[in-house]
């Protein structure tokens, strides 16, 4: 297993390796003092199984290094370490296991690592579709976005990928689950990648701004808020 601890104070990295000694003597972390070395090391292979990252650091802000960290490797889990909760709402965009306040226990890391086992232990749904000649098979919670355009559907993914399929908007909709809002007349957005949802705009991780129907536009927005608020409870059920 490969673990990173990245915070800007040799002692507080210290302090962690003592509480994920006191889970597993036998575990280390690599330890980094900024976001670009972390970054650097996320890029080898085998890739980081989890990374304790500090919010705060002198001239970086954690939260975008973890976003950045997102894009190189999806399946690393991200657990957050700071001083207070201010960004706690961001650490739920992101899908982090877990928002630490320093300083972190032993109970700390037991519960961030029963997370991440949790997380992987979890069926990921699929969805398939065909591509021209072509049968792609996803991972459902890679699926960003889906818009309606001449006849087929433009599939987009976390990955960066773009899909056209030509099947009926109806066919795909009906694959999708309850992380899925309908915001506009073709289109169907996952709510886990939307970071600000407006009055009359969505706008999503990767920068993209989507209309929202007007005569729904607070229907949808109390479906996102519901969405978020279950979401965050089912955390605080996980013991967070």
């Amino acid at each position: 297993m490969r673990i990173a601890i990245c915070d800007d104070d040799p002692r507080e990295q210290e302090q962690f390796e003592q509480a994920l000694r006191g889970w597993d003597p036998t575990r280390g972390a690599e330890r980094f003092l900024d976001g670009a070395a972390l970054l650097e090391a996320a890029k080898r292979q085998p890739r980081f199984d989890i990374v304790f990252l500090d919010v705060y650091m002198p001239g970086e802000n954690g939260v975008d290094i973890a976003r950045r960290l997102r894009e190189l490797s999806p399946e690393t889990g991200i657990a957050f370490v700071t001083t207070s909760r201010e960004h706690a709402v961001d650490a739920f965009s992101l899908h982090a296991l877990h928002y630490l306040v320093k300083p972190v226990t032993t109970q700390d890391v037991v519960e961030v690592f029963r997370r991440l086992t949790e997380l992987r232990a979890r069926q990921r749904k699929k969805i398939s579709f065909s591509v021209g000649p072509d049968r792609h098979t996803v991972y459902l919670d890679q699926v960003c976005l889906l818009e309606n355009e001449n006849h087929g559907v433009n599939v987009s993914l976390s990955d960066g990928r773009r899909l056209k399929v030509w099947t009926s908007f109806g066919e795909l909709e009906q694959k999708l689950d309850g992380s899925f809002l309908k915001i506009n007349r073709g289109i169907v957005v996952n709510m886990d990648y939307i970071v600000h949802m407006g009055t009359d705009t969505c706008g999503l991780r990767d920068g993209s701004r989507l209309p929202i129907a007007v005569r729904r536009s607070a229907a949808i927005r109390a479906a996102y808020d519901d969405y978020v608020f279950d979401q965050l409870s089912r955390r605080r059920g996980m013991g967070g």
